[in-house]
């Protein structure tokens, strides 16, 4: 049964989900929905500041959407929708550029680094900053206000985010009364430290990504591909220092795990014996969530029905919110 914390996040649609958004994300988000309400949208609003492609954006909001479904989304729970579905996101976020400082954006991680890196190239400070960009915090803090959210699931990198609600909603209260709730961030544990097939985080912009729903000979042809030391089959290897055995941790049981870490301590284990024993695992859990997404991206209507019917149950709660911000700033 779910309590009546209410718990929002959204998952921008910028590539095809990968393992490293499912240990660090979405299967985190996935559990959380259980015994949450749950408002859980794809950003394809926030996507754009990157991306100005529609036919991709529309493709990687079925792919993050099927996903979700496919992992066992509690859909009675979790109010699955697209954020530019909800035409009060577009009137919070105008509404809360009124009350919002521009010294608060000036200091947005995103916006810091485009100047930093524009300083170091000798380029203009604002160069290739947009408008969308700039005020990225307040259309998160807009997604976050809207629907009465009390816990914001983020990883470290984007407390910020949180803070800035938090900051803007107070800035609101104080001129306006009470109106929004103060919500909090909640950082997770695995969050940004999901190695990819070179050891690094594992992130598209590094290519090095495994396609979460990857048929099985693509998994086991990336699985093949991670990167490992020379150490020979017998000599013993610290599987703390193993992308092979941090990936497998994810999907195997404490007993599982345990025996793995004894195979690489005792030695007499190659990394090609570790790589099938990672890709049989991975490929044994996935087999049938992989099969429903495959279900749904054939029938993209169905994960439209799904995204509408989301999109009707977080309206009602929308438009209490802006009809409460429009009597308070317009009378």
């Amino acid at each position: 049964m779910a309590d009546d914390k209410i718990v929002l996040t959204g998952i921008k649609p910028t590539g095809t989900p990968h393992i490293g958004n499912y240990i660090g994300a979405l299967k985190p988000l996935v559990e959380m929905s259980k015994n949450h309400k749950t408002f859980m949208f794809i950003a394809d609003l926030h996507a754009l500041n990157t991306m100005h492609d529609p036919k991709e954006i529309k493709q990687y909001t079925y792919e993050m959407a099927a996903s979700l479904i496919a992992m066992g989304l509690n859909l009675d729970n979790a109010v699955l929708f697209r954020q530019s579905d909800i035409n009060e996101i577009y009137q919070l976020s105008n509404f809360l550029m009124n009350v919002t400082p521009k010294g608060l954006m000036n200091r947005a991680h995103s916006y810091k680094a485009m100047v930093e890196k524009n300083t170091e190239s000798g380029a203009d400070v604002d160069a290739g900053v947009n408008m969308g960009l700039y005020t990225y915090p307040v259309l998160m803090a807009a997604d976050i206000l809207l629907y009465n959210s009390d816990i914001v699931p983020v990883g470290k990198d984007q407390k910020q985010h949180v803070e800035f609600a938090r900051d803007i909603a107070g800035y609101f209260n104080n001129i306006y009364g009470e109106t929004f709730k103060l919500p909090e961030p909640v950082i997770g544990e695995e969050s940004g430290t999901i190695p990819g097939l070179d050891g690094r985080k594992m992130s598209k912009s590094y290519d090095n990504t495994i396609p979460l729903f990857a048929p099985s000979n693509e998994l086991k042809k990336k699985i093949m591909r991670i990167i490992t030391d020379s150490k020979t089959p017998e000599e013993s290897k610290n599987p703390d220092e193993s992308t092979i055995f941090q990936m497998y941790k994810h999907f195997a049981n404490e007993k599982e795990i345990a025996e793995f870490r004894k195979m690489f301590l005792d030695g007499g284990m190659g990394y090609g014996t570790a790589k099938t024993i990672l890709f049989e695992k991975i490929d044994s859990v996935l087999t049938p969530e992989r099969t429903e997404y495959e279900r749904l991206m054939a029938n993209k209507n169905e994960i439209d029905a799904i995204l509408n019917t989301g999109a009707e149950r977080a309206r009602i709660v929308a438009a209490k919110t802006i009809s409460k911000v429009k009597k308070k700033m317009l009378g």
